[in-house]
C-alpha cells in the first residue's frame, strides 16, 4: 500500500519533472534552429541528439564524475567563505538524476518537437513579425498553440521512457529514494516474479 504509493509518487514526479524541462529545453533549441541559419546552433541540436544513443550506465558515471567535481569545489569555496562544511550539494540528489535523464532524453523531445515546428508553414510566422510580434512573442502566441499536441507527445515519451530507465537511476538516485523500475529489478533479482 504505502511502499507502492511511494514508489509511484517517486517515479511520476521525477517522469514528469524530466518531461517538462525537456519539452522546454527542446522548443526553445528547435525554434533557435529555425530562427537562426546558423551551423553552430544546428550541431549544437546534433550533439544533443548522440544522448539517446549511450547507454544509461556509461550516462550516469559521465554525469557523476563532473558532478562530483563540481560538488568538491562548491563544497570548498562555501567552507572557505562562510565556513560551514555542508557537503555534496548536487551528487546524489534528485537534480542529478534529472540531468542524466535530459542528457539522455533530450534528444526524443528535440526530434518531436522539431518534426512538429518543420509542419508549421514560415508564412504564419512571417505574418505574427510583420505585424510587430518579437521572436518570444511569435513562439509563445503562434508556435506554442500549434505545437500543443506536439508538445503533449514528446512529453509523454520522455515520461514512459523516464519510468523505465533503470542504469542511471540505479546509480545516479538520492538514499532511499526508490523508484518503480529499481523495485521491479529488486524483486526479479530476488527471484520474486510475481510481485515484480
Amino acid at each position: 500500500g504505502a511502499r507502492l504509493l511511494a514508489l509511484v509518487a517517486n517515479s511520476f514526479s521525477l517522469a514528469g519533472l524530466t518531461a517538462l524541462i525537456a519539452v522546454l529545453l527542446a522548443v526553445l533549441m528547435a525554434y533557435a534552429g529555425r530562427l537562426s541559419g546558423s551551423r553552430a546552433v544546428h550541431a549544437v541540436n546534433r550533439c544533443v541528439s548522440l544522448g539517446y544513443a549511450v547507454p544509461g550506465a556509461v550516462i550516469a558515471v559521465g554525469v557523476l564524475v563532473p558532478l562530483a567535481r563540481l560538488d568538491n569545489l562548491l563544497a570548498g569555496w562555501l567552507e572557505q567563505v562562510f565556513g560551514a562544511k555542508i557537503g555534496l550539494l548536487l551528487t546524489g540528489t534528485v537534480v542529478a538524476l534529472v540531468y542524466a535523464y535530459l542528457v539522455r532524453l533530450l534528444a526524443v523531445a528535440l526530434q518531436t518537437t522539431e518534426a512538429g515546428l518543420a509542419k508549421i508553414k514560415p508564412s504564419m510566422e512571417d505574418a505574427a513579425r510583420s505585424l510587430g510580434a518579437s521572436p518570444a512573442r511569435t513562439l509563445a502566441r503562434v508556435h506554442v498553440p500549434l505545437l500543443a499536441p506536439t508538445l503533449a507527445t514528446a512529453g509523454l515519451l520522455v515520461f514512459v521512457d523516464v519510468l523505465k530507465e533503470l542504469p542511471a537511476t540505479f546509480a545516479l538516485r538520492p538514499f532511499n529514494f526508490d523508484t518503480l523500475a529499481i523495485e521491479a529489478y529488486n524483486l526479479a533479482k530476488d527471484e520474486r516474479l510475481a510481485e515484480a
